[in-house]
């Protein structure tokens, strides 16, 4: 196990990362640039400067708060992360942010709750998972060291806390950042809303022309008529998975909240386990309100057996006030003759 202290700085590629005008790329790299010089007082005041014209933008919002999270200035960080959880509260890494810092002034179990926020919003967050086990370990060495209070010779509790120092050594003196930190949003980073209505929702019509479905080989004169049967069959299925993906993404970006709803099976498997409901209740809340929503489909790949069939495509997301282009995977089973999601999964 890592130590928990150790100051591991998780660095991403910003030109791959950002989804931006070429402009705000040039002003990321350069901040960057000086973050990874160790000049974090230049790469702050370029930051305010850039924010003085967009306040907005959640990219450098988030760049100051690392920037401020390296120069020590824990109080001012957890504001600017804190504010970025209410305003884009689909980025994990805000909440991971804030575990680190909370972990390094020992409030273990704030720092649990920001990272069990950041699994629920992104169960594929490798990295939350492995600082939450981080956090675990400080919460069972903590009371370990009670127990040894409590019962000296209590030699169960002694070995289980050796252990633990000697896999992480978990009492070592923390640093200013503590966990792994996320140095910026691998995907869905915001860029500046737009001071027009994003395009309209696209159509099925115009998605059908740029899918890309695996379908099987076309028949073949030379394949058994069975066989040729059962692939046509398969090829059918696929088509009606594709047909409800599209009415899916078309409900979400209509904020149709009861037909996107509609599409999730009643034994949806929620994320962070969450109950079917309490998950509805925090996409209606999501999506109910904004001002434009798009959701585009791109790339699909639909493979069926039997009544089960799992649909891998690229989800673009744009709204007024957040851009999201990533991989999402769902699964779909057959009920009542319909296809419905029965799990729904990010980055994979």
């Amino acid at each position: 196990m890592r130590n928990l202290y150790n100051k591991t700085l998780l660095v991403s590629t910003l030109a791959a990362a950002l989804i931006a005008a070429p402009a705000f790329a040039d002003e990321a790299a350069d901040v960057g640039k000086l973050m990874r010089g160790g000049q974090y007082a230049e790469a702050l005041s370029k930051a305010d400067a850039f924010l003085a014209q967009h306040p907005k933008d959640a990219q450098m919002r988030f760049m100051k708060g690392v920037i401020l999270t390296e120069q020590g200035k824990t109080g001012d960080a957890i504001g600017i992360f804190t504010k970025l959880t209410a305003d884009f509260p689909d980025l994990p890494e805000p909440y991971n942010n804030l575990a680190v810092l909370y972990a390094s002034s020992g409030q273990y179990e704030k720092a649990r709750a920001a990272l069990d926020m950041a699994i629920r919003t992104n169960p594929s967050y490798a990295t939350a998972y492995e600082n939450l086990g981080d956090i675990h370990a400080r919460l069972a060495s903590q009371a370990y060291d009670k127990a040894l209070q409590l019962d000296s010779g209590n030699a169960t509790a002694k070995s289980k806390l050796t252990l633990l120092r000697t896999l992480g050594s978990p009492n070592a003196k923390p640093s200013s950042s503590g966990t792994k930190v996320a140095m910026a949003p691998p995907a869905a980073v915001p860029a500046p809303a737009p001071a027009k209505p994003a395009p309209a929702a696209p159509t099925e019509k115009a998605d059908a022309k740029t899918a890309m479905v695996d379908k099987a080989p076309a028949k073949s004169a030379s394949k058994p008529e069975h066989v040729a049967k059962a692939e046509a069959a398969r090829d059918d299925e696929r088509d009606d998975v594709l047909k409800v993906i599209h009415a899916w993404a078309k409900a979400w970006s209509s904020q149709d909240v009861k037909s996107y709803l509609s599409y999730y099976s009643n034994d949806f498997q929620a994320p962070g386990g969450q109950s079917r409901a309490a998950w509805a209740d925090g996409r209606r809340a999501r999506i109910v309100g904004k001002e434009t929503i798009n959701v585009k489909v791109e790339s699909p790949q639909i493979t069926v057996n039997g009544n089960t069939a799992t649909a891998k495509f690229r989800q673009v997301y744009v709204s007024d006030k957040l851009k999201a282009d990533s991989r999402k995977t769902l699964v779909f089973t057959k009920q009542g003759g319909k296809w419905q999601i029965k799990q729904e999964r990010a980055g994979s």
